[in-house]
């Protein structure tokens, strides 16, 4: 395996020096006319007065990633902080936000979770199922609600024009291998596809082997003047979890998840509006061993279920548009170890996007109402301004209040080394944000934004000393500031046709606690300080693309470190083919400050199309 490794190493980094004199095909979409997926007023990506990043699906296919989490570490501002490998486990967190401060949809349908935002990443779907990813930094409470704090990151998926038929292998290093095969169906208006996709590894160290299997179905029928939409998924997810939780030392820890996720939606179009209704359900599984070969020696078992209804109704008039939305939900949690609980949401949205000046000047303020059965009421508001200077430039600026109720593992959870708080308050922020970007522009495109987010009554969880147990509290302040910053120049506009793309991905983080005195943190604290992506895409004729992509992370509680990682893909219209290598420098890191990361590891795939 070791040489199927250098083989695949030496073929992915292969240097041609030839320039290939020919016309680089490269498609480039108009990022003005790429509609942002949110629930009621959807606005043009270059419309947006936020910071936005934006991953199509060109993009996805040459990224060296086999996995959604693989795939977010190459955004800026996004820090994915990996547990298990190729996506079994990770957390999400956005501009110094933690993993229980951000939101994941899937299609505009929320997966937190109300046990842990450890399983918001549990998802249904593959890479080969997604169009693109929305992520939308800074405060999205008002937009989508409970914990979209820091922000969010919404995955849409395709919509098949055509019927079709895909098989896919791939494998690699550490005996990963893996499977997937998807196929749609069109007849007159109505479409239904499905994928499915198994993939294992015996782990790079003991006990990180992992089985994944996910199954995924989204169908779209016609009837009367709207349209109904129907989605269904499930992914079973086995993994070993050599010191995942609380200390490197346990090494024998195990873990089996199983999620599931079903919605049907009706789209209606009356007069000039449209009305959108929508039924949703998402059950969590989580079986916790830890001794694997003694199952009975402590273990821990999980049941999450949410259950909501929800509405929104766009009203367009001449120069703005309102948006209003409701949403219901019912939650509840069966765990031998944090009990049964059960709380009820309900959820109003407003807001009213308007336009003066010829469209350059764009106001929408807006409003997000909730109840919750076990925390009471509150009010979040919040407005975004967006002045088009010309044609390219445009000037933003936002400001929103946001607010997240602590999960149930952070109020209930008891073992050894962690004690639950059930006293806990929710946490709250104003967020501050001003940028500038050109996005317009098909061979130069930019962003840089300055935000702020000054939390009150923040949840992390922290102890005195090393053998004291962990216990959340409620910090008096938090301070996360910073400057976010991404540019994407197409070279072959002006360099010869190998050269495709370059982009340059900064994000700057400075953090500031008014109340820690010498207590340590697990979360809060721990946030990346300076990250840089630079990725270099290269294009060898028409049917071959290199991507080169180095990775330099300073996180304030661990060592600094810089990672390569690279895939070689060649595609015509029915077969694709590619090789990846991460880490290829076989550089040793940590994400968190429990697992050491894996080294290099080569992968490689192969795709074909029946239809």
């Amino acid at each position: 395996m070791k040489i199927i490794g250098r083989t695949l190493l030496l073929l992915a980094l292969l240097p041609i020096t030839k320039t290939i004199a020919q016309e680089s095909d490269t498609t480039v979409t108009k990022l003005d006319e790429v509609i942002i997926a949110e629930n009621r007023i959807q606005l043009p990506y270059s419309e947006q007065s936020r910071s936005i990043s934006l991953v199509q699906n060109e993009e996805i296919k040459n990224s060296p990633a086999i996995s959604t989490a693989d795939l977010l570490h190459y955004v800026g501002g996004v820090d994915v902080r990996t547990r298990g490998a190729n996506g079994i486990q990770s957390d999400i967190g956005i501009r110094g936000g933690t993993f229980e401060q951000t939101l994941i949809l899937v299609n505009g349908i929320k997966l937190n979770d109300p046990q842990t935002g450890h399983h918001s990443m549990n998802l249904p779907i593959n890479l080969q199922q997604i169009e693109r990813i929305e992520v939308l930094k800074g405060p999205s409470a008002r937009t989508f609600g409970q914990n979209a704090f820091a922000g969010a990151i919404n995955l849409v998926t395709k919509e098949p024009e055509k019927s079709y038929a895909t098989l896919g292998l791939q494998g690699g290093d550490f005996k990963l291998w893996g499977v997937n095969a998807s196929g749609g169906l069109i007849t007159g208006k109505n479409s239904h596809q499905v994928a499915f996709s198994y993939n294992a590894s015996d782990g790079y160290k003991h006990n990180t082997d992992y089985s994944l299997l996910n199954a995924f179905y989204q169908g779209s029928i016609g009837v009367g003047n709207g349209k109904l939409n129907l989605l269904a998924g499930f992914t079973d997810r086995a993994f070993g979890a050599n010191g995942f939780y609380a200390s490197p030392a346990y090494t024998e820890q195990y873990e089996t998840v199983q999620t599931g996720l079903a919605s049907i939606s009706y789209e209606l179009p009356i007069g000039t509006t449209r009305l959108t209704t929508r039924a949703y359900y998402r059950q969590n599984n989580d079986e916790y061993i830890f001794i694997r070969d003694d199952p009975e020696y402590y273990k821990n078992n999980h049941t999450g279920k949410t259950i909501g209804l929800e509405a929104n109704w766009v009203i367009p008039f001449e120069n703005s548009t309102t948006g209003i939305g409701v949403d219901l939900n019912s939650v509840s949690l069966n765990s031998n170890n944090l009990g049964e609980r059960e709380r009820f949401v309900s959820t109003m949205f407003l807001e009213h996007h308007m336009e003066f000046f010829n469209d350059r000047l764009s106001i929408t303020p807006g409003v997000q109402l909730n109840n919750y059965s076990d925390f009471g009421f509150n009010t979040l508001p919040g407005v975004d301004l967006g002045y088009h200077l010309n044609q390219s430039w445009t000037v933003y600026g936002n400001v929103g209040y946001t607010y997240r109720v602590p999960s149930y593992t952070d109020m209930y959870y008891s073992d050894p080394v962690n004690e639950g708080n059930p006293d806990l308050k929710p946490e709250y922020a104003w967020n501050y944000e001003v940028g500038i970007k050109n996005r317009r522009n098909n061979v130069f495109t930019t962003e840089v934004g300055l935000f702020i987010r000054d939390g009150k009554n923040m949840i992390d969880w922290v102890r005195a000393s090393d053998t004291d147990p962990w216990k959340p509290v409620n910090l008096l302040g938090l301070r996360m500031s910073g400057v976010d910053m991404q540019s994407t120049i197409s070279l072959h506009s002006f360099l010869p046709a190998l050269f495709d793309l370059l982009s340059i991905k900064y994000t700057y983080i400075d953090a500031q606690v008014s109340d820690y005195e010498s207590l340590l943190s697990r979360y809060a604290l721990e946030n990346l300080k300076h990250q840089l992506r630079v990725g270099l895409q290269l294009k060898y004729g028409n049917n071959i693309t290199h991507t080169i992509t180095i990775g330099y992370y300073d996180r304030v509680n661990l060592e600094d470190y810089m990672v390569c990682d690279t895939r070689l893909a060649f595609r015509v219209p029915k077969f694709s083919v590619f090789v990846d290598v991460t880490n290829v420098f076989d550089e040793t890191y940590q994400e968190t400050n429990l697992v050491v990361m894996p080294g290099r590891w080569a992968k490689a795939g192969i795709a074909y199309s029946f239809l």
